[in-house]
């Protein structure tokens, strides 16, 4: 049994985001095999019970408060524009949690740095130069698609030159962290043959021996399927809200799409859950039949009343965890090739794929008219997700990394 420092950029608990889930299940699995210490930002409304939930499998939890303001921003974007670094990691670089990572290096004698996401790369890159660890790195995705791929949708020209800006010095440094690490984590293939694609050519069948794609996965024992309460007609996104990939998604589904549904049910109603929506995305609660709730504790009401769960996204890298939600609570979903990019789907038997607005706009009314097909995506979402993705049988493709370290 190794002693393991895994690193978060976010508290791994309550399971309320794609990226907690992620961490959350990991960090289960590690703590199987391994002495796990987590050390994570925090923000205002982690508890201590959370904290404490995790100390329960971890063989310790350190936290750092995460400190943001406008004069931090401010900074990181003339930092970024000095030495060609990503603003988003200029942000996050934090003094006390480059102090904690220092003493709990120097303390215990780690065999490895788990650096969860892009963001936590700089300070697992800090543990490896001083432990002389070996490292493992979990991307998630590959952050420069996304943003080439937001930078692509967007209208404004100004906020278009500066996402492809950030794209090009996030794929220099995302380059330059894949490279530093021991192994690098991915949780779709796709997002493997991205990251490499920003090697030389001559470079990358050796490059991709470190590379291992292994899925999201989540708990079907600790989730059942919502039993559907018929109300008025009603799609449902959930998703964090100040993920700017979502605000976009939904933004475009209620400009593009739902004009077009509401044609032919003008009943129908578009719900918003998700924390910290954008400004624009609460403005869309003008029409009394769209709902923007932000973030709720116990989404259930809004889960047991839905005919249609919709994953309406144009920019986006990794996997989407709330697909797998979806299944498990044995929602009828309908997403864009984009939404479902990475997951093992069959179109028109556990999910309806659609890329434009007129698509879209058609497969969420075939959910919204024929009992029989929405019967039928509910049951086959919630059988395939017990069977491709619960993480006590995936995340055994984990050990042969460690084994390998």
């Amino acid at each position: 049994m190794a002693r393991i420092l895994v690193l978060t950029q976010v508290l791994p608990y309550p399971l309320d985001s794609g990226a907690k889930i992620r961490q959350y299940h990991m960090l289960r699995y590690l703590s199987q095999q391994h002495q796990v210490t987590l050390v994570s930002f925090v923000r205002p409304d982690n508890t201590p019970e959370q904290v404490a939930h995790l100390a329960s499998f971890c063989a310790a939890v350190h936290t750092v408060p995460m400190r943001r303001s406008r004069w931090r921003d401010g900074r990181a974007a003339l930092q970024g524009l000095l030495t060609g670094l990503p603003v988003v990691i200029a942000r996050d670089e934090i003094g006390e949690m480059r102090a904690l990572i220092r003493r709990l290096v120097t303390e215990l004698r780690f065999a490895a740095v788990h650096a969860d996401q892009i963001s936590m790369a700089q300070y697992g890159l800090q543990a490896m130069r001083q432990g002389q660890l070996r490292g493992v790195i979990d991307m998630h995705n590959a952050m420069y698609l996304v943003l080439e791929r937001l930078a692509s949708g967007q209208r404004n020209p100004a906020k278009r030159l500066a996402l492809r800006r950030e794209a090009r010095a996030m794929a220099r440094y995302e380059a330059r962290v894949c490279r530093a690490f021991d192994a690098v984590l991915t949780v779709t293939r796709e997002d493997r043959d991205f990251l490499l694609q920003l090697y030389p050519q001559t470079e990358r069948a050796a490059q991709a021996a470190r590379f291992v794609p292994v899925p999201i996965c989540v708990d079907p024992s600790q989730v059942s399927p919502v039993v559907h309460r018929p109300a008025p007609p009603t799609i449902l996104h959930l998703g964090t809200m100040f993920w700017l990939p979502n605000s976009e998604g939904v933004l475009w589904f209620a400009r593009d799409v739902l004009p077009r549904i509401w044609e032919r049910a003008p009943e129908a109603r578009f719900v918003v859950v998700g924390k910290d929506p954008l400004p624009e995305v609460r403005a869309l609660a003008a029409d009394p039949r769209i709902q923007v709730t932000g973030y709720v504790e116990d989404p259930a009401p809004y889960l047991e009343a839905a005919d249609a769960f919709i994953v309406p996204l144009h920019a986006a890298g990794g996997m989407r965890v709330k697909i797998l939600d979806a299944w498990l609570w044995g929602l009828p979903i309908v997403a864009t090739p984009i939404g479902a990019e990475g997951i093992a789907v069959q179109d028109g038997e556990n999910i309806l794929i659609a890329g434009d607005a007129a698509g879209f706009a058609e497969a969420v009314l075939r959910l919204l008219g024929d009992p029989a097909l929405n019967q039928r995506l509910r049951l086959n979402g919630r059988t395939w997700v017990e069977a491709k993705y619960a993480w006590q049988v995936v995340y055994q493709q984990v050990d042969r990394i460690y084994e390998y370290l």
